[in-house]
């Protein structure tokens, strides 16, 4: 176990001072009763400090919601569960039998979650400066893509805005199946608005990415998007 810590931790270039710390924040909550919930906790707030320190010192000029945005594409699941898979994270978890046979280790929210977990960790085991440091760095990349062009605000919000600007229902979004494996599942998603013949649907990885694409969809057939 520790020669496996030993390269997890060269691969996110840190080495820890307690490895029970990083033991834990590998642990999942099906694995016992003391796991990374509360460490995940921590790091998700200390996560949305420093990429928000961040994109406030870079871009000067930006508004509140397009900061707000930015930080918000950075922190989501998938940006963090691809970091994680980067880090090859998932071979490193404590997970419960049914976690294991179901394929948890390759879940995005539980890649995701582990990755807070780490960040903690890091922060509990050397404090602010080092976590800061160590953060950017897995970041670079995606930060350094970053500009004021990606702040359009995303397809459900526009939605939502358009129809409250003319004092109609909200959507509704309803699932209509869930296909495929627990750690490969393919969501099919309604969006129903009252002033459309017909709702419009989406298929994605995830509710929230099939949600989204409906609402696109939406969009389209409401003339807001060409």
């Amino acid at each position: 176990m520790i020669e496996k810590l030993d390269r997890l931790q060269r691969a996110i270039g840190y080495k820890f001072n307690d490895i029970g710390l990083l033991t834990l924040a590998l642990t999942h909550r099906s694995y016992g009763m003391r796991n990374n919930e509360r460490l995940e906790f921590l790091g998700d707030s200390v996560l949305n400090f420093i990429i928000a320190e961040h994109l406030y010192s870079r871009f000067e000029e930006a508004r509140e919601g397009q900061l707000s945005r930015l930080r918000a594409r950075m922190v989501k699941g998938v940006t963090l569960a691809e970091i994680a898979r980067e880090f090859d994270l998932g071979e490193y978890l404590r997970l419960g039998s049914g976690e294991l046979k179901s394929g948890g280790f390759r879940r995005e929210s539980i890649l995701a979650d582990a990755l807070e977990s780490v960040i903690g960790a890091i922060y509990l085991d050397s404090g602010f400066d080092v976590c800061t440091e160590r953060v950017l760095n897995w970041f670079d990349q995606r930060l350094a893509a970053l500009n004021l062009k990606d702040t359009t605000k995303d397809s459900k919000t526009r939605l939502q805005e358009y129809l409250q600007a003319r004092q109609l229902n909200l959507p509704r979004y309803e699932v209509i199946s869930v296909q495929g494996e627990a750690h490969a599942q393919t969501f099919h998603v309604r969006c129903v608005i009252d002033c459309l013949d017909e709702p419009t649907e989406g298929t994605g990885s995830s509710r929230r990415v099939a949600e989204q694409k409906s609402a696109k969809k939406a969009l389209a057939e409401l003339g807001v998007d060409k």
